[in-house]
């Protein structure tokens, strides 16, 4: 990637002005709960912004771009099942969660299933939101080393850095307070990616004149089963995640935080788009290049210098905010639902440090992980982590939500046990088979069905005794 003064000096001060934004976000932290929800004050603009800017990270941009590279529009499908699931998350999930007045998942279903549902969820959500921590380093990482010519191992140390300053000192602020500045700056370059496109292209008849329109055109491009399962990991695994709620639980109201979803949702449906087009313009063009330089080459080579550094910005702000959101409500879980019950006296200060070390501790690991793994595509990823959010989780918590009571707790345990373990463990043991996440969802249903029933029975004999 070839670098000119214009965009090095547009890329530097992007990155300085939305840094010191997170920085200062810091001064409005003075407890725990200022870390993670900001004092339950957030109004519809920090909350979209935290959901935006956890949701439109790397994988959405660079991933999708990737994937579109060799696919086409099947790569859609990461933001089109976010945006569906957040849809969902405003009109059913949002008011009972936030008027629970609670700060986790795993607080929520400890209140419907008892004490053992805490740092079992915690723990399995943990795992899978890990895997989506790492597909934002591994998107970043690439961007840093052509950006600054570091190697690879330079470029994780400043990534890293990067996330700390980001989440570390502001929490929810930061992480609001930022994917604000980070939305409006990823859709200018989104717009200008979709008309320079459209203009390079000659609209769509361009696209249809030198790709077919199977695969390339079809949601399903990569197969049914294949593109099915990456829409249905996207929509429990968003469903799933402790950062989407974690903005839910930090609006003033119930109302606010259900605004906020919608208006993430509506931003988020589209916003895979100009990346897919970006994508299926560069294999056009340049098809020997690697996939996952597709939309940052595009950006240097086909958008005026300004705006193409304020675009590699926007990317590497992208990857680094969506990692640091995702580490914020691992940490925020970890912290709240496996520590504090071992540290029942830790005064506020105490958790406050406890959350930020959890931030820290979890960044470095995910940053470690990354280097076995830079090859692969990040949106595999993505789809891993969102499948073993949703697999154990889902159900259990849709059922808490929607029908309370009506699941026995030792039937909601089981499945939490069942669904993520047989998700984890089946790719390697069936490698061939079925996506995971299909097989996860069956072993959890399987096992909370027959709860449910007996939830059934046991209410009809309570009523008519």
């Amino acid at each position: 990637m070839q670098f000119t003064a214009g965009h090095m000096a547009s890329l530097i001060a992007t990155l300085v002005i939305v840094t010191g934004i997170g920085l200062s976000a810091a001064r409005k932290v003075k407890t725990a709960a200022d870390f993670t929800l900001g004092g339950k004050s957030s109004g519809v603009v920090l909350i979209t912004g935290t959901i935006i800017g956890t949701i439109v990270g790397g994988a959405s941009t660079v991933g999708t771009a990737q994937l579109a590279f060799s696919y086409g529009f099947s790569a859609w499908w990461f933001t089109l099942g976010a945006g569906i699931a957040l849809g969902l998350l405003s009109v059913f999930y949002a008011g009972p969660l936030r008027s629970s007045g609670l700060q986790t998942i795993p607080q929520f279903l400890t209140a419907n299933y008892g004490r053992a549902a805490g740092p079992i969820t915690s723990l399995t959500s943990s795992a899978g939101i890990f895997f989506s921590i790492v597909a934002n380093i591994m998107s970043a990482i690439p961007l840093v080393a052509a950006i600054f010519s570091f190697n690879l191992h330079q470029s994780a140390g400043l990534v890293f850095l990067l996330i700390v300053a980001y989440v570390f000192f502001g929490g929810v602020w930061g992480t609001g307070l930022v994917g604000v500045v980070k939305t409006l700056l990823i859709y200018l370059t989104l717009l200008t990616v979709t008309v320079v496109c459209w203009q390079g292209m000659g609209g769509i008849g361009g696209y249809l004149d030198v790709f077919p329109p199977y695969p390339w055109f079809s949601l399903m491009g990569r197969g049914w089963l294949v593109d099915l399962a990456s829409a249905l990991s996207l929509i429990v695994g968003t469903l799933s995640t402790q950062t989407y709620i974690q903005a839910v639980y930090a609006a003033r109201d119930v109302q606010t935080a259900q605004k906020g979803a919608l208006a993430a949702a509506l931003i988020t449906l589209p916003t895979g788009i100009p990346a897919v087009l970006a994508g299926m313009y560069m294999r056009a063009h340049h098809p020997a290049i690697a996939p996952i330089d597709a939309l940052p080459l595009f950006i240097l080579h086909y958008l005026p210098p300004w705006i193409g550094g304020i675009g590699i910005a926007a990317l590497l702000l992208a990857a680094v905010g969506s990692a640091a959101g995702l580490a914020l409500g691992v940490g925020t879980m970890l912290s709240r639902d496996i520590i504090l019950p071992l540290r029942k006296t830790a005064g506020e200060q105490t958790m406050l440090w406890i959350n930020r070390l959890m931030v820290l501790g979890i960044t470095l690991l995910a940053a470690v992980f990354t280097f076995g793994n830079l090859k692969s595509l990040v949106l595999e990823w993505n789809f891993l982590s969102m499948g073993l959010r949703g697999a154990g989780i889902f159900l259990p918590l849709t059922f808490a939500v929607l029908f309370p009571g009506r699941v026995k707790k030792q039937a909601a345990i089981l499945s939490m046990i069942v669904g993520a373990g047989v998700a984890l463990v089946w790719k390697g043991v069936f490698p061939e088979s079925i996506d995971p996440l299909y097989a996860g969802l069956l072993a959890s249903g399987l096992a909370i069905v027959p709860g449910l029933w007996r939830g059934t029975a046991d209410s009809k004999d309570k009523s008519s005794g």
